[in-house]
């Protein structure tokens, strides 16, 4: 099997989304602050990665990514569950720290779903973000450099 972390930093055309080359320039373009990118490069090495060690056609390979989500979310439920001791037969049989942990898987997931579906994940992502933060009532955080620059 394949190492995730030797996967290459630089996304390669993807054939999922026309968009593809105008899509992978924008991503370099707005990766400047490399803390915010660092989630986005192993995510990056993961969909390279999971490309590499499908068998399946690309469309199916797409669509599980997706479902895979369901997994997710229900691990973290049964996690919530156990940490409260609200299955009589199981009691106590997880911690909140199992709970943070699946409610990370659920989030890794979703990423890698996105970049599955578009090279230009991050900035869907960050676009998303501030139109949600656009709702919030109340004071705004203040904008990050280089931010609104799609």
């Amino acid at each position: 099997m394949s190492d995730p972390a030797t996967a290459p930093s630089d996304p390669a055309p993807d054939a999922n989304c026309p968009a593809s080359t105008a899509a992978s320039s924008a991503s370099s373009a707005s990766s400047a602050d490399p803390a915010d990118a660092a989630p986005w490069r192993t995510v990056e090495a993961l969909v390279g990665w999971l490309d590499r060690e499908s068998a399946l056609p690309q469309e199916q390979e797409r669509l599980l990514r997706v479902l895979k989500l369901s997994e997710e979310v229900g691990e973290a439920a049964q996690a919530v569950i156990g940490a409260t001791g609200q299955n009589p037969r199981k009691g106590h049989s997880h911690t909140w720290g199992d709970v943070h942990a699946e409610l990370c898987d659920v989030i890794v997931t979703a990423m890698v779903a996105l970049r599955t579906l578009t090279p230009a994940a991050r900035q869907v992502f960050e676009g998303h973000l501030r139109r949600i933060a656009e709702r919030v009532p109340g004071p705004r955080p203040a904008p990050e450099a280089g931010a609104g620059t799609d």
